[in-house]
Formats: C-alpha cells, structure tokens, sequence
C-alpha cells in the first residue's frame, strides 16, 4: 500500500475543467514559481500564464488563466458563441466569426487553411512536447495519462483510435498547458491518492468543433462510461464537465469512496471562467490525512 500521507479529495459538485483543477492545486500550496519554472520547458510558445485571485459567489478562490497569442486563441471566453446564440455573438464578437472562427467548421480541412489549424494535434504530437519537456517523470506521466485517456475517448466519439484521431479544442496549447500544470501541481505536493465521488453536469447544449452537441459532450460520456465515474445531474443549462475535466478524473483517480476518517490540512477553491445560476462556479479540493 502507497503511504496515505497526501490524500486529495476532489470535489465535483460543480463540474471540473483542467483550469479549476489547476487553480485548486495552486490554492492548496502548489508553487507557482515551480509551477511557472517546469512551463517553461514545453517546447511550445505563444502562451502566458495569470495566476489571480477572485471572488466567486462569496468564496475567495484562486484563478488560473493561459493567455494565448492572438493567432491561437479560442472560443471559451466568448458564452454566446459557445451556446450557440448566433444573433447575440454577431454583435459583439463580429470578428471570430469571420477571421477565425475556425471553431464552426474544423472538421473541414478542404478550404479553410488557415494558419491557426497547426493546434489540430495527434496524440503522437502532444506525447511529443511532453517528453521533449522537463518535467519530472511523475508529471510527464500523469500528463500522458490524461491525454491518452482523452485520445481513446476522442477517438470512439468519431469511429477513429487514439493514434489517428486528432485532438480539436484538447489539442490547442492551452490545454496542453492546463493538463501539464496539473501534473505538475500535484507532483510538487506529493499528492499519491486522488478521491473523486462523483461530478455534477448540466444539461443543455454546446458549440464545440463540430457544431451543437448535447451535453455532457461525446468525449465526457465516453471518459464517464470507460472510467464508471458517476454523474449528479445538476440544474444548470450548461456544460460542467469538459472533456479536460472528465479526463483528469479517468486518468489520476485511485477512489471513488471517501475515506471513512480523514483530517483535512489544507483546502483549495479553483475558479471556473463561465458564471453560471445555481452553481458556485469554484471546484474545490481537499487535502487530507486519511486516519488509519
């Protein structure tokens, strides 16, 4: 048996993303300066990372952002594109749509070489980035881990296998970032057993690289059936759980029971960057010492 020292209860009653993950760990007493030090041998760039603090419905959390370059930003920070509310998007975001709003219609390669599709990564490419970094042994594997998970969901979802399939909105740096920092992050708190009951998701629908989908999305239901992670439906029209989230539960969770007695010595609130009604909008977890 592992020694029980740092045990890390994850709480899902608001969802998980990689960025709350990310903030979490750093609010429970992961270095940033650590954190920042092992970033910097990635062997991408265009990226920055803003570790703030925040106020999320009365809770003071910790909140972890990737500022990407502008040739590779994404669609998360913009709510009425991503729900699908076209109208409201228009006026305010005219621009993606037309100069990159590769987002819409990513699976069609013919015709739309735009110079931002290189974040299209195989499995194979971001495996390579991870070993060609200098990351500890501990993290490069927990980030493969979740990648590899990510991969074979990704790829049932589109009748490929994890070695074809390519990685959309996963594949951009940001969540090479996100999925690295949290190796990192519980590989510098010594972190050994991660404990996840079950995770809250919403309901509705969601614009992701091929168009409107129910959610929870193809790639969560895929990581929840393959890893028998149990979902809470939660009353909230949006996505809880992304595909990053639901992939660090199936790759890093050694139990899905709390432990019968614990004592808790640190706790950690990560901020979510979508604000939703009916729910805190901060993933927190717990570290404990699991009385034997």
């Amino acid at each position: 048996m592992s020694n029980h020292q740092h045990t890390l209860i994850i709480d899902g009653t608001s969802g998980i993303s990689g960025d709350m993950t990310v903030a979490a760990l750093l609010d429970l007493g992961a270095s940033e300066e650590h954190l920042r030090e092992q970033l910097a041998t990635l062997p991408v760039d265009g990226f920055s990372i803003s570790v703030t603090r925040v106020n999320k419905h009365g809770i003071d959390a910790c909140d972890f952002d990737v500022q990407l370059a502008e040739e590779l930003e994404n669609h998360d920070h913009d709510m009425a594109w991503l729900y699908g509310n076209e109208a409201a998007a228009e006026h305010t975001h005219e621009h993606h749509h037309h100069d990159h709003g590769e987002h819409a219609h990513d699976h069609d390669h013919e015709g739309h070489h735009h110079a931002h599709h290189h974040h299209h990564r195989s499995l194979a490419d971001v495996t390579a980035i991870i070993d060609g970094s200098q990351l500890s042994d501990g993290a490069k594997r927990r980030a493969l881990a979740i990648f590899t998970a990510l991969a074979a969901a990704e790829a049932k979802a589109h009748g490929k296998t994890p070695e074809t399939v390519l990685f959309h909105e996963v594949g951009a740096v940001d969540s090479i970032v996100d999925v690295c920092s949290v190796a990192i992050c519980l590989d510098d708190l010594g972190i050994e057993d991660i404990v996840v009951e079950s995770l809250s998701e919403g309901h509705g629908t969601i614009r992701c690289a091929h168009g409107l989908m129910p959610i929870p999305v193809p790639a969560v239901v895929n990581l929840c059936q393959a890893s028998n992670i149990a979902l809470t439906p939660a009353p909230v029209a949006g996505e809880l759980v992304t595909p990053t989230g639901a992939a660090i539960v199936t790759a890093l969770r050694t139990s899905d029971q709390l432990p019968s007695r614990y004592r808790i010595e640190a706790v950690g609130y990560g901020a979510g960057k979508r604000p939703y009604e009916g729910c805190s909008g901060t993933l927190r977890c717990l570290l404990v010492h699991v009385d034997a």
